[in-house]
């Protein structure tokens, strides 16, 4: 039993140590979506459970999103600093984080309106990333 649990944090911790690639990023932005289209699903259908999958989805996911490899490789410092992406990325990802648990609180309690609202800023952020690094 000791081996297999030491074997788990063995594998859990060369995955993490993997570098993050475009195609790893493309891979957690289609399932972010996928995520979103959960939560608004449970909203339409009133149904908790599926908003909660939906939020579980969003934030493990959300937990992967960090600069590619190749942006880290940048050697110069200050093209780095200039660049901000590191910045922005964490920065969207703690605000998704905080509008997810809203939107979960909110809706537990019966105020569908409020969470619709925390689910319209998230996609806010989602549409500021967008416009950001991918310069839509």
């Amino acid at each position: 039993m000791k081996n297999i649990i030491i074997g788990l944090m063995l594998a859990g911790t060369l995955l993490q140590a993997a570098p993050y690639t475009q195609a790893d990023r493309v891979k957690d932005m289609t399932t972010l979506a996928e995520a979103m289209g959960t939560i608004q699903s449970g909203f339409f259908y009133n149904n908790y459970e599926t908003v909660e999958v939906g939020i579980e989805q969003l934030t493990t996911t959300i937990a992967n999103v960090r600069p590619t490899a190749e942006e880290n490789a940048k050697k110069d410092v200050m093209e780095k600093y200039m660049d901000k992406k590191f910045q922005m990325t964490n920065k969207i990802v703690k605000k998704i984080n905080r509008k997810a648990l809203t939107i979960l609180e909110r809706f537990r309690n019966g105020d569908a309106t409020q969470a619709a609202q925390a689910y319209t800023k998230i996609m806010g952020q989602c549409m500021k990333c967008h416009r950001e690094i991918r310069n839509w």
